[in-house]
């Protein structure tokens, strides 16, 4: 990663709102309340953040989640292929260890009565169960994942309780300016039920490797623990998700703004994920010398280098080479552009696209077809994997490794097809000691196993050591009952 960015993953907290106060409009019922506006130039009251305290704890959660890391890391979340974690392979190496379920903890705040929770998609990612723990009770509520947009790194978790729970006012960040006070909530470092005070820094951080929508910056203290947590206007309202720090330097926090949140939640609660649009072409950037080479009176623009046999590009006419300038009328200066013009176009629609080629602009119309998810993908590809259930309620399948399977969970196929795990039952046992789909077993309990029927036979209804093949290494399972 260019920029040594650290987003705050799932031992992290957060904290919101609902409260009253002489400074806040806030009635007793457990909805959220504007309080009034302060004028520019009055003076800020001496308890004005006593009262944001007031307003905003009730409403933030503690996230608990059980999920599986790589052996050397020291934080809790999954961290494979994720770009918000690829800062610390720059220093560690690429890890080859078995991730190990660990715990885990993450914030959240409560925006409906009924339990419904923002937080941010990496803190919930891959986790085998999540818990949420409401300020002053000590009760752990299990929450179900609504939805999520890795794209937007944000998710929504839903609990049940037996009361209406309070909530905080979402704002808006289009109105925002630099320089104006702000409060941070979560629980950095575990310390559950904190706060920072600071201003707006900086407004539009574009830092495309973390996130679709450019960033508010801030200079209020953000640490881990925050991660999925409120920053908050002088109001009281919700300004922004604290997402991410700059590890090179003290006093620069980033929080994804709440108008690109609001913008997705209608559909994370409908549908569980938003609809992106999928063009189907590779992408280059070309600088002033590459633009001269190819004849381009310019370098801003998206070069095509690949297009996806029967994809919705194929279908348009779009050839390599094709120099995309304007896109759904939206001028295109990168690649990058031209990526996230796409993921928020509109599916089954027609769009206008604007290509240099070969010296000359061309009009384009493409029809976009809709972007798949991790979780679509693999919901589609799980019934295909089949496999034998394991004995003992182990909690798993098992299958020969065929060329399908092999192709599903990157591993190279071999003619002998030793047994593979195609798939995990959510918080069994074997869950829980970190085997996980695509995981090669090579032996039970210390013996050699060549197909289905030998790990079976050698699996005890006790304890059982599983030695697997797992990307290009090989770790050892402990499955207790």
């Amino acid at each position: 990663m260019k920029r040594r960015l650290i987003v705050f993953s799932l031992w992290f907290l957060t904290v919101i709102m609902a409260g009253s106060t002489s400074y806040f409009v806030v009635s007793h019922d457990l909805r959220a309340q504007k309080g009034p506006v302060l004028k520019f130039g009055d003076p800020m009251p001496l308890n004005l953040y006593v009262e944001l305290g007031r307003v905003v704890n009730p409403a933030v959660v503690n996230i608990s989640t059980m999920q599986r890391v790589r052996g050397h890391m020291p934080m809790g979340p999954h961290m494979q292929n994720d770009p918000f974690w690829e800062f610390f392979d720059q220093f560690m190496g690429p890890e080859d260890t078995a991730r190990q379920p660990v715990q885990a903890l993450g914030t959240g705040f409560i925006i409906e009565e009924d339990g419904l929770i923002v937080t941010n998609a990496h803190v919930v990612a891959d986790a085998q169960e999540v818990q949420v723990q409401l300020v002053g009770d000590k009760k752990l509520y299990e929450a179900q994942l609504v939805g999520k947009d890795e794209r937007a790194d944000i998710a929504l978790i839903k609990i049940k309780a037996s009361h209406k729970l309070p909530i905080v006012y979402l704002g808006t960040s289009n109105s925002v300016e630099v320089g104006e006070w702000v409060a941070a909530f979560g629980n950095p470092f575990g310390h559950t039920n904190s706060m920072s005070k600071g201003i707006i820094s900086a407004k539009g951080r574009d830092l495309q490797e973390l996130n679709a929508y450019p960033f508010l910056q801030t200079d209020a203290n953000i640490n881990p623990g925050n991660s999925g947590g409120p920053l908050v206007n002088t109001r009281g309202e919700v300004i922004g998700v604290n997402t991410a720090i700059d590890a090179r330097a003290q006093g620069i926090g980033f929080a994804i703004p709440i108008d690109a949140v609001k913008n997705l939640l209608p559909q994370l609660k409908t549908s569980g994920h938003v609809i992106h649009g999928f063009l189907g072409v590779g992408l280059a950037d070309i600088d002033a010398r590459g633009a001269a080479q190819l004849g381009l009176k310019t370098d801003e623009g998206a070069l095509i280098v690949s297009v996806s046999q029967g994809s919705p590009a194929e279908k348009a006419g779009f050839v390599v080479y094709d120099f995309v300038v304007k896109f759904n009328g939206r001028d295109i200066t990168s690649g990058h552009d031209l990526m996230n013009a796409v993921l928020d176009a509109p599916v089954g629609k027609s769009i206008p696209v604007e290509v240099i080629r070969k010296g000359g602009k061309i009009n384009l119309t493409v029809t976009l077809q809709e972007k798949e998810g991790r979780q679509q993908r693999q919901a589609r590809a799980g019934p295909e994997r089949g496999g034998q259930v394991a004995p003992h309620g182990l909690g798993f399948k098992v299958a020969r490794l065929n060329h399908n399977l092999a192709l599903e969970f990157h591993v190279a196929y071999i003619s002998q097809e030793p047994p593979v795990v195609t798939s995990v039952e959510p918080k069994g046992p074997a869950s829980k000691a970190g085997l996980h789909p695509g995981d090669v077993i090579l032996d039970v309990n210390q013996k050699p196993v060549s197909d289905v029927k030998d790990v079976f036979q050698k699996l005890t209804d006790h304890g059982n050591t599983l030695r697997v093949s797992r990307g290009d290494g090989t770790t050892l399972i402990f499955i207790e009952k």
